[in-house]
């Protein structure tokens, strides 16, 4: 009986970490956006040995616009994560311009979520959740990760949320 413990805890835990996010992304009906030039003097991510430092992306819609508004008065908690959400379809975009294939993800390290908010806001964690369960839905085990979720008094461009990644790779 105990083998069969042992061995099904070693299955479970293979299947867990051996996600396909490429196929993850088919099967949710997610297209990662084309890449376009930074904004401003930055490169879209580092690359030091195999830990990939990805720059604050922010939820820019497929027409060029942004998600923008400060959540407390010009957007609300739910529209809030929804910018979270494609601000971590963005991320991914870059993470793959950057390694050719999500499924070279060895985890998700560190995610660093800033939302625009008024100064009685407390609900930024829930925010940056939009961000965290996507990288938990796609990637699996793999794909949670350590967090800092604050306020900011203002955004590049009015923007809603601004999210930062480290990612670990495959050598």
């Amino acid at each position: 009986m105990k083998k069969i413990t042992l061995l099904l805890f070693v299955f479970i835990n293979f299947l867990a970490f051996s996600q396909n996010p490429e196929q993850k992304l088919i099967d949710l009906g997610i297209e990662l956006p084309n890449i376009q030039k930074p904004l401003a003097s930055y490169v879209d991510a580092v690359r030091v040995g195999n830990i990939i430092y990805l720059s604050g992306k922010g939820p820019k819609k497929s027409d060029g616009t942004f998600i923008t508004g400060k959540v407390g008065t010009e957007i609300t908690v739910e529209e809030a994560i929804k910018a979270a959400e494609l601000t971590a379809i963005n991320q991914l975009a870059a993470l793959k311009n950057e390694i050719g294939s999500l499924n070279k993800v060895k985890r998700i390290v560190k995610v660093f979520g800033m939302v625009n908010c008024t100064s009685d806001f407390t609900q930024h964690p829930f925010v940056i959740n939009g961000f965290s369960n996507l990288m938990v839905e796609i990637f699996g085990e793999k794909g949670k990760h350590a967090r800092s979720a604050v306020g900011m008094n203002s955004l590049p461009f009015n923007i809603s949320v601004e999210i930062e990644m480290i990612v670990q790779v495959e050598d």
